[in-house]
């Protein structure tokens, strides 16, 4: 259970040794990132299992491809005082029964989201990873599809990105736009705003 503490140090602390998921299919092992003069919040989907046997957000496939979005190589990827990684759920999920990973648990977000949040003074881009983080912050569309197309409208603090797995390629190719001119843009913010 969460403690009282503010500081994002004693936040972070609380949230790595978080147990309240139940049944969780390789255990609790929380994974987030972040240092208080972190500039980019990437609020992502939930680690995979790469992800909770490295220790290590976007240690996979799908963060080569990220990164590659983002135009960032991974030292300053991974480094905490200037990106932050939150996922909707800390944990890994487990699997569907039809394949694909899990839902991120629903306790998580709701528990430390908004206290993270509130401790990261500094964030001046947050980036919204697949369709869960875009359903919970950026509600009112219908698809992840229709809020990235949108990506204009989202001013210069915020902005809606597929999840950057292998599943992503066939939706690349249907929406040109997106690698013609949304990835152009993000690189340009992310590079100046995090060198």
């Amino acid at each position: 259970m969460p403690g009282t503490e503010t500081s994002l140090a004693a936040i972070l602390k609380d949230a790595r040794a978080c147990t309240v998921c139940d049944g969780l299919p390789l255990g609790p092992l929380p994974l987030i990132r972040a240092g208080a003069s972190a500039r980019l919040l990437i609020i992502s989907q939930a680690p995979g299992t790469k992800a909770h046997a490295r220790n290590l957000s976007f240690d996979d496939p799908s963060g080569d491809r990220l990164r590659d979005w983002l135009g960032m190589d991974r030292d300053v990827f991974y480094d905490e005082g200037r990106v932050a990684i939150m996922p909707m759920g800390f944990c890994y999920p487990g699997r569907l029964p039809k394949g694909g990973d899990a839902p991120p648990r629903p306790e998580c977000a709701p528990l430390w989201h908004d206290r993270i949040l509130a401790a990261l003074p500094d964030i001046r881009l947050t980036l919204y990873v697949g369709s869960y983080a875009i359903r919970s912050y950026l509600p009112g569309y219908r698809t992840m599809t229709d809020a990235v197309a949108d990506w204009r409208r989202h001013g210069p603090d915020s902005l809606p990105l597929p999840h950057p797995s292998w599943r992503t390629n066939a939706w690349e190719k249907k929406n040109r736009w997106f690698t013609a001119e949304l990835l152009p843009a993000l690189k340009e913010r992310v590079g100046k705003l995090v060198p």
